[in-house]
């Protein structure tokens, strides 16, 4: 018989505070660390923040001894302030991803490898908690069923119950049961399905409700997104590690691409593989037990979550106040401030998808500048981790950077116009211009050094040729894109600073392309941005030439997104082995097979 939910057994899950005395630690102690593993760690941090301040003081000094040359003008104090921490935020960018490479040549950082597991028996119940917005539930459903299957084959099944948490509009609950029966019919373990009336609190709501409602018979759960999916080693090997460390409250993953179909998703599906494994290996380096949260492709201490992370309300009217949009990264800092213990694990069958455009990507980032910018108004709040406080400020600062470095661009023009070459003319021999170019790059160097000095990794790329070859398609691009990011980001914030709230619209998770009449509405601003700079390269012929590649940016970004959104230019490319992964041998069928027992010692 199939049951749309369990008995409900209620679990506490009181709203948090954020101002006043901190709650009191909830945590057990953990095992004893080593001797210094504490100062090491704090070694570590101190070493990255101190390698980023000097990183960018240097440039600052260099570009300001040039500046004041001619004398201290308005543009000039504006072109000093916003360099510095723009500098800063590359050269942070830069470090961090060194730091992994070096950790992944020598060996002391393994990757991507399996979570480790054990013989013994799972000890803990786990629910895999599936939200759903409007989405292509044949597909959900498809998803957890091989992640069933991957269990049952483990025989670790009666450990795990899945639920399909709804948020749909009325008119696809009838579908959503049909796709949920059908796949319960199928599986031999307990799958649930509720859709919820009254959507309240987006998806942190929608796993708030259900922690009170059933959250008591489970110990652990494990969070996804619709396009999650995640190998059976995986997840086994996740929960023994939680059975064994009762002080750790949540196992963040790193989900790697899958399923990309246009050139836009094989283009990050790529990129993901190449430059992706050295930055994170620098952040497990320095984050340690306050690593982040991402929201999915977690596993998650019950008990705990509900204690810490009940979110209020911010004060206020949305988009700053209201409903916190970025929930994630401070549900980890409200469960650092408890005493838990947040880890992340590099682990090789973990798996997302990746929107189909770059107009899609801009919608989905836009709730994400959003949740983001409320975070810095809860950097004071009390108890919290100052890791945490910094990376609250680092989500914040990434979408800060874009309005910064359009500003930089116009203070340079302006200056240039007016016949002051500006930045370019002040450091003359390009040392500046040079050691940014350099930091910009370096991590794709360092990406594909790793790579090609990787066997396994080098042939599951298509071989050295074609990571060459793709490499050699993707720096341009890149060159071409970012501008047309970075104008699309300023524009969202614009929005959000004259109080237009996000809309909670489903992902598009599928494209047939677009038409320039789509596309232009959204782009008309950089099509104009970039013929005012070609109008103005008569007056500032050295800025013209440093500025082309911003630029062609902006005059070519609705044929780049045009042609980036194909699915036809998707298989063009897979035949010229451009952007080529590891698709056929794992992304079609990951590794959820059956687990293979390790050799207890």
């Amino acid at each position: 018989m199939i049951r749309d939910l369990p008995p409900e057994a209620p679990l506490a899950m009181p709203v948090q505070r954020f101002d006043g005395p901190p709650p009191p630690q909830s945590a057990p102690s953990g095992p004893v660390e080593r001797v210094g593993s504490a100062n090491d760690m704090l070694a570590r941090r101190i070493l990255l923040v101190l390698l980023t301040g000097v990183v960018a003081l240097a440039a600052s000094t260099a570009l300001k001894e040039a500046v004041l040359a001619d004398g201290l003008g308005v543009m000039d104090v504006v072109l000093l302030t916003t360099f510095f921490p723009l500098f800063a935020l590359i050269a942070f960018g830069f470090i961090n991803t060194a730091i992994g490479y070096i950790l992944l040549a020598t060996g002391l950082h393994p990757g991507f490898t399996p979570v480790p597991q054990w013989s013994d028996p799972l000890e803990g119940r786990t629910a895999i908690l599936m939200p759903v917005h409007n989405e292509d539930i044949v597909a959900v459903c498809q998803r957890l069923g091989h992640m069933a299957r991957a269990l049952a084959a483990a025989g670790a099944a009666p450990a795990f119950d899945l639920f399909i948490l709804s948020d749909s509009a009325p008119e696809r609950e009838a579908e959503e049961r049909a796709a949920w029966r059908a796949l319960a019919g199928r599986l031999d373990g307990a799958v649930y399905y509720r859709r919820r009336e009254r959507n309240i609190g987006r998806k942190p709501g929608n796993i708030a409700e259900w922690l009170r409602r059933f959250g008591a018979a489970y110990d652990y759960m494990l969070m996804l997104d619709a396009d999650s999916l995640m190998g059976g080693r995986t997840i086994i090997g996740m929960a023994q590690i939680l059975d064994r460390r009762a002080d750790v409250a949540l196992l963040q993953t790193v989900p790697q691409v899958i399923g990309a179909h246009t050139l836009f998703q094989r283009w990050m599906q790529f990129s993901s593989r190449v430059y992706g494994p050295a930055s994170t290996a620098g952040l497990v380096w320095w984050s340690g037990s306050e690593a982040t949260f991402w929201g999915h492709n977690a596993l998650i201490r019950v008990a705990a979550f509900a204690q810490s992370c009940g979110l209020p309300e911010l004060p206020g009217k949305p988009p700053f106040g209201g409903t916190i949009m970025s929930h994630d990264v401070l549900e980890a800092a409200l469960l650092r401030r408890r005493g838990w213990r947040v880890h992340m694990v590099m682990a090789d069958d973990t798996f997302e998808e990746y929107p189909p455009t770059l107009i899609d990507a801009a919608v989905r980032d836009r709730r994400w500048a959003q949740g983001n910018l409320q975070h810095l108004g809860l950097l004071h709040a009390s108890g919290f981790h100052w890791i945490n406080r910094l990376q609250l400020l680092l989500g914040a600062a990434g979408y800060l950077a874009s309005p910064l470095w359009l500003l930089l661009i116009a203070v340079s023009v302006a200056l240039a116009v007016r016949g002051d070459e500006g930045l370019l003319a002040a450091d003359a021999s390009g040392t500046v211009l040079g050691v940014t170019l350099a930091l910009l790059f370096g991590p794709k160097l360092m990406g594909v050094l790793h790579v090609i000095g990787d066997p396994d990794r080098r042939a599951a790329l298509g071989g050295k040729r074609a990571i060459l070859r793709s490499v050699a398609v993707d720096v341009p691009l890149s060159m071409l894109a970012a501008p047309a990011i970075a104008l699309t980001q300023t524009i969202e914030l614009i929005g959000i600073a004259r109080q237009r709230r996000a809309e909670w619209h489903p992902q598009n998770r599928s494209s047939d392309g677009l038409t320039l009449g789509e596309i232009m509405p959204r782009y008309r601003w950089h099509v104009g941005a970039g013929l005012v700079l070609l109008a103005l390269s008569p007056w500032m012929p050295m800025a013209a030439a440093w500025l082309a590649p911003i630029t062609i940016g902006w005059l070519a970004s609705p044929f780049v997104v045009r042609w980036t959104a194909s699915e036809a230019a998707g298989r063009w490319a897979g035949h010229r082995r451009v952007f080529v992964t590891d698709e056929g041998a794992r992304d079609l069928q990951p590794a959820l097979g059956a687990v293979v027992e390790p050799k207890v010692g």
